[in-house]
């Protein structure tokens, strides 16, 4: 890969992560901030979940086998553009929600084919892909100090912002190197496209453990996406959104230490800390406040770099490893689609009413029980997990040589 090629794919990777770091975090506070209820805003956050489960669609009937994976990419971001907009000018809740699902349509299948433009470029995407991917979480970081420090959270302004960054991003993509469809002629099955060979897999007891544990915990893990930054202003922190990239920003301090982790934990510890880690963010912002243990809140957010890389990074290379070659990608998808897909989907619907049932008469919420619940979800999860997934012996050291790429 060339120095161009690698500026390119960088620029990239930070455009398209902005993008969804603008509007996604803060988005709660602005619907509470024009009216809406925690239901709402559950259904508003559902939408990436529903684009989840369809977009595997698009990608394997359509940007693989007809067009060109970056001009496809373009002309996402572009119409992603116009309903990010659109957004941001509809303050009725129905409204809102199939505004955002149209645009959650657009933009979850570029999650993938930024992927894929990246890796065809790549002669060793072992060791170039990290060092691509790490401007995602850079742009992520970006965003939310741009919205924070313009005092936005509030506002729909943060939509219109990622609107305008979208048809920058569109018009950038169509200049991105060539990336042809790689699938033109074959013949795909919805089975292909969901990943539903990876069933098989579910015959291992171990691995079955593993998937039904990814889809319960990731119900609890959409309290934090959907209400954190809610919750954060509401009890009065400055520049919450800012200040909430501190958990990206520990994401790649984890992501470096975790060969380290590898060779001393293995795989089923290092799952387990990082369901631990769930239960004890939630812990930390019930029993924080933004005074004298204002520390706590500062905790919660520094332990996303544990809730993500111990348990979602170390959960796609167990994947990896435990799937066989001719069906390795079609577990990864099977894996994402109960995640990002079903687990968010439901966990945004519950979230969105246990919030609702906390309201308070005058305004605000008690944020407090809030998150308990999710923090017993979590410790439920644990256990069963604890009890039930069996690690196989030597997974740990074949985990560190993935890792280590």
């Amino acid at each position: 890969m060339t120095l161009r090629i690698r500026i390119q794919l960088s620029a990239m990777m930070f455009l398209q992560f902005f993008i969804w770091g603008t509007w996604f975090v803060t988005m709660g506070t602005y619907l509470f901030a024009i009216g809406f209820e925690g239901p709402d805003i559950g259904d508003a956050y559902s939408t990436t979940g529903w684009a989840a489960i369809l977009s595997p669609f698009f990608i394997g009937m359509v940007a693989d086998r007809l067009f060109a994976a970056e001009k496809v990419l373009g002309f996402l971001h572009l119409a992603g553009a116009a309903c990010l907009w659109w957004a941001a000018q509809v303050v009725a809740p129905g409204a809102f929600f199939w505004v955002l699902l149209l645009y959650a349509l657009c933009y979850m299948p570029t999650l993938a084919l930024v992927n894929a433009v990246a890796f065809r470029q790549m002669e060793d995407p072992g060791a170039e892909f990290p060092n691509v991917r790490v401007l995602g979480t850079i742009g992520w970081i970006a965003a939310g100090w741009v919205v924070g420090l313009m005092g936005i959270e509030a506002t729909a302004r943060p939509l219109e912002i990622a609107a305008g960054v979208s048809l920058l991003t569109g018009v950038y993509c169509f200049f991105l190197p060539h990336t042809p469809p790689q699938s033109v002629g074959q013949k795909i099955t919805v089975s292909d496209v969901l990943g539903l060979e990876a069933l098989r897999l579910m015959k291992d007891r171990s691995f079955a453990v593993f998937a039904i544990g990814s889809l319960l915990v990731t119900i609890p893990l959409a309290f934090y996406y959907n209400f954190a930054n809610a919750f954060l202003n509401e009890v009065g922190m400055e520049n919450a959104a800012g200040k909430m990239t501190f958990g990206q920003m520990s994401e790649i301090v984890f992501m470096v230490l975790m060969p380290f982790f590898f060779a001393r934990l293995g795989v089923k510890k290092m799952l387990l800390i990082g369901m631990l880690a769930w239960v004890a963010r939630y812990v930390l912002f019930a029993l924080g406040d933004n005074d004298a243990l204002v520390w706590m809140f500062y905790g919660g957010i520094l332990l996303h770099g544990v809730c993500y890389d111990f348990f979602f990074v170390t959960g796609q290379i167990y994947v990896d490893k435990k799937a066989g070659e001719d069906i390795r990608a079609s577990a990864q998808g099977f894996i994402a689609l109960v995640t990002y897909g079903v687990g968010i989907l439901v966990g945004a619907q519950i979230s969105g009413q246990v919030v609702q049932h906390y309201a308070l008469t005058g305004g605000g919420h008690d944020w407090g029980p809030i998150w308990y619940v999710p923090a017993v979800m979590a410790g439920v999860v644990v256990l069963l997990f604890a009890l039930l997934f069996k690690e196989e012996r030597g997974s740990g050291e074949d985990a560190v040589a993935q890792t280590a790429g």
